[in-house]
């Protein structure tokens, strides 16, 4: 029972905790709000290719064959542009239906909902082998939890979304790492066949957001200066990744 209390309290404090101190930044003014997400938008990008391509797939390829793992990427790949070909037909203003809303936000939130309940099954997993290793481990995902939902405020920001919007949204896609934290405590022999799976779909759609949705909007700018600062962060945010997975 005691082992089940401190699940959940780590649970909280992964999802729910590295949102609330995340969304610190929304007491910004408008204009630093603004200016803000705009950077963090391009860390965002890093952020997501590197979670892809150094976290979630090596992770995947461990249990799963690496031909397995290609096609799980390809099949999440198109179901995440079905996905926002659907979230785009919904938000048509003209009858020709052309791009005029920015899709990133309503994908970053599904792709992230998919990664925090990854997150919440490996607390409850850690939890189960022992207490100092689900401290340590719960540790480890919110250091990579807080950049990557920065990250995320700055993409529903510039999305349109309102603070509370935002928090509301953010809030929610954390809450999957309590509910699967909680259901791998008593199903963890059952889930765990699915979850390099799981792991794979979540990086497809986070490549997908990254290459489709969050580089193309960094490319309406082209001021050599404003491309070079682009280019750092983006570095910036692979650099969180790779210090997580170190610390990891």
């Amino acid at each position: 029972m005691q082992t089940l209390l401190y699940t959940i309290l780590a649970l909280f404090a992964a999802s729910i905790g590295s949102v609330l101190l995340s969304g610190s930044l929304l007491l910004l003014s408008n204009k630093w709000l603004s200016k803000i997400s705009e950077y963090l938008l391009n860390i965002a990008g890093g952020t997501l290719l590197g979670s892809a391509l150094i976290g979630l797939i090596p992770e995947a390829a461990e249990t799963l064959a690496l031909e397995t793992v290609m096609i799980w990427l390809l099949i999440g790949i198109l179901m995440f542009f079905a996905l926002e070909k659907i979230i785009l037909w919904r938000t048509c203003h003209d009858e020709n239906c052309e791009r005029q809303n920015h899709a990133a936000a309503p994908m970053i939130i599904i792709g992230d909902a998919f990664h925090n309940a990854i997150d919440g099954v490996v607390i409850a997993a850690s939890f189960l082998t022992s207490v100092e290793l689900g401290l340590f481990v719960t540790l480890s995902v919110i250091l990579h939890e807080i950049p990557q939902e920065l990250g995320d405020f700055g993409i529903l920001i510039k999305g349109g979304y309102s603070r509370r919007k935002a928090m509301f949204y953010n809030l929610l896609s954390g809450s999957t790492s309590l509910i699967s934290g909680i259901l791998a405590y008593y199903l963890l022999d059952m889930m765990q066949s699915i979850i390099p799976y799981v792991i794979t779909i979540a990086a497809a759609g986070f490549l997908y957001i990254s290459l489709a949705d969050l580089i193309p909007e960094m490319h309406k700018e082209s001021k050599p200066r404003v491309s070079i600062i682009q280019f750092l962060l983006i570095i910036a945010g692979i650099a969180i990744v790779l210090l997580s997975a170190h610390e990891h």
